[in-house]
């Protein structure tokens, strides 16, 4: 048991990242079921839409749950008072400021995380009360920092600046990954890319299969005028390149990113045209299993080999 364990109340510091169009209530609760901490993903979601992904992860699972909430989101106001009025337990909070909303969510007993990519920031979530931060390196999918550290920086770094327990990353999907992590200072690992080729996740097969068939070099941060995101290269990636080379400004991505793109790609599964958000581990993800198996997986994994280096 460490601090991470104890903080959620899980058996195993494992937590599935909150992500949009994969991350609804059957795959938080199939985690969280399973040992880990399953997260609802609310930047895809409507608040009436989140509400009901909460009320159906209480009825799968007796085990704790959260919601990641990205602040940069709208609506954000409505989907913080759904989460208060359904008294989700566990919030993970991220781009944005921490102080904005974790004095509101802690006076109502949530248990707050802010995710960072930077060291600064996470002095910055300690001071305003997060009760830990996850570290997420560059290699993650999804938005990301613009910093663009590295996992194996980025971990130490905040480790070393703050006292509060650290969750690690981006790049992380086995067990040899996640002692890798708690070796660099890291409580507990967030998991996502590997959660999104199971059975639960709410995404398309199609963007399922793309990720099994990602090879290293395959995704690539882009729109970083905008909010810098981590795609797998495709028809929209390479119209999105060729307007950043050419210097476009940020009214004209914005044209060419246009509306629900990653819902097109990620949830309706059109490989040309939509934004499929994935981390560079796609690259070792070779099959679709259940999130109970890759919860266990990981979990054996990290105690083998734990166990194999107190023999060196």
């Amino acid at each position: 048991m460490n601090r991470i364990n104890t903080l959620f109340n899980i058996r195993y510091p494992i937590i599935q990242a909150g992500m949009i169009w994969a991350s609804g209530w059957r795959l938080a609760s199939a985690v969280s079921n399973a040992g880990g901490l399953g997260l609802i993903g609310s930047g895809s979601m409507y608040p009436h839409v989140l509400k009901e992904h909460i009320q159906k992860c209480k009825e799968a699972t007796d085990k704790p749950f959260g919601v990641n909430v990205p602040l940069l989101y709208p609506d954000i106001d409505k989907l913080m008072a759904i989460i208060l009025e359904e008294k989700v337990p566990i919030v993970f909070t991220s781009a944005g400021n921490p102080k904005t909303w974790t004095p509101v969510l802690k006076a109502a007993g949530v248990k707050v995380v802010h995710v960072v990519s930077s060291s600064l920031f996470a002095e910055k979530s300690e001071a305003a009360g997060v009760d830990a931060v996850v570290a997420e390196g560059f290699e993650a999918g999804g938005h990301n920092g613009r910093e663009e550290t590295t996992s194996m920086v980025l971990i130490p770094a905040v480790a070393a600046k703050v006292k509060i327990p650290v969750i690690a990353a981006g790049g992380i999907s086995s067990g040899r990954a996640m002692l890798a992590a708690f070796a660099l200072g890291a409580e507990g690992v967030q998991v996502g890319s590997r959660f999104v080729a199971t059975p639960e996740a709410s995404s398309h097969i199609n963007f399922k299969k793309a990720i099994l068939d990602a090879q290293e070099g395959d995704t690539m941060l882009s729109m970083k005028k905008l909010t810098p995101v981590r795609l797998i290269k495709n028809h929209f990636y390479d119209v999105v390149k060729a307007a950043e080379d050419s210097g476009a400004d940020v009214a004209a991505l914005k044209a060419i990113l246009g509306r629900a793109r990653a819902k097109t790609g990620m949830f309706e599964g059109n490989l040309s045209e939509g934004e499929l958000e994935i981390g560079q581990v796609s690259a070792l993800i070779h099959e679709i299993k259940p999130a109970a198996e890759i919860v266990a997986d990981i979990w054996e994994e990290f105690e083998a080999v734990r166990k194999q280096f107190t023999t060196y």
